[in-house]
């Protein structure tokens, strides 16, 4: 694969903020994005085996695996350009201290951050960078 995939939950306001950061930093547009709410998300499910509908995660899909929570976003962080690929550092955290932080963050985006009644649309500028 080409790109990595992120797959977002297109009605968080959090995660749509999290997604225009990465657009914004990803000079090489090396990601593609698509909400879990998608045919697309779906379709990926059944290849990755992960469950669309538990949406308290981002995933990315990158070299045929499946990442989630903060392995997902330190990965993501990974491919931005300096400063922000300092951020892959976080991988030395034990895993349970940082998914555990990650966590509770998801479980409280909407309430600290809102919700949308359906899922962003993208600019024209970076529409081709979504899948369908």
């Amino acid at each position: 694969m080409e790109n990595g995939i992120i797959l977002f939950d297109g009605v968080c306001n959090f995660c749509n903020a999290s997604i225009n950061f990465v657009i914004r930093h990803d000079r090489q547009r090396y990601f593609r994005f698509a909400p879990l709410q998608s045919d697309t998300a779906a379709a990926l499910a059944g290849t990755y085996h992960f469950d669309p509908t538990a949406m308290a995660s981002f995933i990315l899909i990158e070299n045929g695996r499946a990442y989630t929570k903060s392995t997902a976003a330190l990965r993501v962080a990974r491919r931005l350009p300096w400063p922000w690929k300092l951020g892959y550092a976080g991988i030395i955290i034990p895993p349970f201290i940082r998914h555990g932080l990650y966590s509770w963050i998801a479980r409280n985006r909407y309430r600290w951050f809102g919700r949308q009644e359906s899922c962003m649309m993208p600019t024209p500028e970076v529409r081709s960078r979504f899948l369908t």
